[in-house]
């Protein structure tokens, strides 16, 4: 049968690729087996990949669904090989070198387990195996999530802290000041502090309701901005006619 699975060696081609299947004189059909493992045992197995992708690459190029076929007839090859090599006389003079071909096709076959998508001359039970231990898996993940939500539940709330209608800026300028204003007797450390200013946003728009309305994340990021000092164009100031309160440091008793 003609050779249709790996990229020929072109007749007295002196530049062909290094990856290409035959010798100087061509591929002869037939051989194209032979061959294909010969320059198997001459790759470091870093170079396994590349050489089949190269030739499987040549080979969708003439059978673009063919991925599967190209896989089973390379894993057929190299099977056969080693069930020869295995069955082999230990005592005979090759045995040495049959070692060392044996090993280097085992590595290769080890390769073409990594990239089989088709279960290829894996048992039933095997398969069912394998697919009883990514479900029980699966099931520790899936108690591991509902712990982790039964715990975030328990600071969940039905009901929230009601600002008066028209008074959310006023209630942001109070969380504004209490980042600003509050520095604990010794003078060095806020009573509160936030890496983000985010942190802050949500916290309201979860907890909070203006007038009994849920408030917007997007309308109160305006006035919390990364940089307090350098706040730029899209943040918007408390207009001061709802600034209505101020805090201060109480002085201390003598």
């Amino acid at each position: 049968m003609p050779n249709k699975y790996f990229k020929p060696h072109e007749s007295f081609d002196l530049n062909s690729h290094k990856y290409d299947v035959g010798v100087l004189t061509g591929l002869k059909d037939g051989y194209e087996d032979n061959l294909f493992i010969k320059k198997v045992l001459e790759l470091p197995e870093l170079e396994y990949e590349p050489y089949y992708l190269y030739h499987l690459d040549y080979f969708l190029s003439k059978e673009p669904q063919g991925e599967q076929e190209f896989f089973s007839f390379v894993w057929q090859i190299v099977l056969r090989r080693i069930n020869y090599l295995e069955i082999k006389d230990p005592f005979n003079s090759s045995h040495a070198l049959d070692v060392e071909i044996l090993e280097k096709l085992l590595n290769f076959q080890k390769y073409l387990r990594s990239i089989d998508q088709w279960d290829t001359q894996r048992t039933l039970p095997e398969i069912i195996a394998d697919q009883q231990e990514m479900i029980r898996k699966q099931q520790e993940e899936i108690a591991g999530l509902k712990d982790e939500l039964k715990a975030a539940k328990k600071l969940e709330t039905q009901e929230f802290i009601n600002i008066a209608d028209g008074y959310l800026l006023t209630f942001l300028d109070i969380c504004l000041q209490i980042q600003d204003e509050t520095l604990l007797p010794d003078g060095k450390k806020e009573l509160v502090l936030s890496q983000t200013q985010i942190v802050w946003c949500k916290m309201i728009a979860k907890y909070f309701r203006e007038g009994g309305n849920e408030i917007s994340l997007e309308t109160i990021r305006r006035y919390f901005p990364a940089d307090r000092k350098n706040p730029g164009s899209k943040y918007a100031k408390i207009p001061s006619q709802l600034q209505l309160f101020q805090l201060k440091a109480k002085k201390k008793q003598s």
